[in-house]
């Protein structure tokens, strides 16, 4: 079962590299042939790839975001959702382990593929949906009646084209961790939906609110990037039920997992050492900062190794003003600071998990 968690993984994060490299090409090329050699796609995930290929596209502009809102939220941890450039699985072995950072990589993905296939689809760029057709006419909230108007962005398209092609893979595995997966998909769609807003433009005499036009919206996805990384605070470690149907609760003292809780089988390492069966890079060389105890404090940072050091200038701007108008002017100004920096492990140490 191992093995085949290894080729889901490398599959799925092997297509969305794959194709950010590959799809601006698509108009010389041909769906077809650039399709047939994104390995490890089933073929249900290879029709609806060679059928869209202007969806695909959006998808592979999809990962970067998520991508950099992983590294955002986890930018002052031990684990920071480093890329390797040179591995195709994006995110190395450490997605090997049924961990909770591989719980909010599927689900922080999942919401990604999302958010940019609704985006694409109200922007106009894709050819099979466009804004949700179903606001239109009158409706109603508790501010009163409103006509429905402008563009709506179409999550349920989104949603429904992420699960019929990122789920393919997953349903025909039906093993452990396939489970995991689907229902840590299911937490990053339904985390972009939880954030649709409802945006109103008044029209009446001086601005009054006589008459309403509205339209729903998704939120920055930074929301959606937030919320599932309380989500990862708070995740539940599970095993299967017996009958292999779903999930228990591995330690008895806590709550059952909902559908909203992200869950994982295995405990994370620690990831204080570069350790390539484990997938960590260690925080050797990385930046902390000496006076805070949280996660991003040397102390914690640094895995009780000590840290550098080493004495910097930079160039800042300062003292801005507002000119009318109507533009800000500011002077370039030097200062020195110290930049603090995780010590490398004694080399029996590292030689130890290599």
């Amino acid at each position: 079962a191992s093995d085949c968690v290894f080729f889901v993984m490398i599959s799925i994060f092997r297509f969305f590299r794959k194709i950010i490299a590959t799809f601006s090409y698509i108009g010389a090329l041909g769906a077809r042939v650039i399709c047939d050699n994104i390995p490890g796609l089933v073929n249900k995930q290879r029709q609806l790839c060679q059928k869209h290929p202007d969806i695909m596209q959006a998808i592979g502009e999809g990962a970067k975001e998520w991508i950099r809102e992983c590294q955002h939220q986890f930018r002052h941890h031990r684990w920071n959702c480093s890329t390797l450039d040179r591995d195709h699985t994006v995110f190395g072995r450490a997605m090997l382990r049924s961990s909770r950072e591989t719980a909010f990589v599927y689900a922080i993905s999942y919401a990604g593929v999302v958010y940019a296939l609704t985006r694409a689809c109200s922007q106009g760029e894709l050819k099979s949906c466009s804004c949700d057709p179903k606001k239109r006419g009158r409706s109603k909230d508790e501010r009163g009646e409103f006509d429905w108007g402008g563009c709506s962005d179409h999550i349920d398209f989104g949603i429904k084209f992420a699960k019929d092609f990122v789920d393919a893979k997953e349903k025909r595995l039906k093993d452990a961790r396939a489970l995991m997966n689907l229902h840590n998909n299911r937490c990053g769609r339904m985390a972009v939906k939880r954030f649709m807003n409802l945006e109103c433009k008044c029209h009446g005499v001086s601005g009054s609110c006589t008459l309403r036009t509205c339209w729903r919206a998704m939120s920055d996805f930074r929301k959606t990037g937030d919320f599932l990384r309380r989500k990862y605070n708070g995740a539940i470690q599970v095993t299967m039920n017996q009958d292999g149907s779903g999930f228990a609760v591995a330690n008895q003292n806590f709550r059952k997992a909902t559908k909203k809780d992200l869950v994982y089988f295995e405990n994370s390492p620690d990831y204080c050492l570069m350790d390539k069966t484990a997938g960590s890079l260690g925080t050797a060389g990385r930046v902390c900062d000496k006076v805070s105890r949280g996660t991003d404090g040397c102390e914690v940072m640094c895995c009780g190794r000590g840290y550098d050091t080493t004495r910097v200038t930079r160039i800042t701007k300062c003292e801005c003003k507002f000119h009318w108008c109507c533009a800000v002017r500011c002077k370039e100004c030097e200062e020195t600071v110290d930049v603090h920096t995780c010590k490398a492990p004694k080399r029996a140490e590292w030689l130890d998990q290599t």
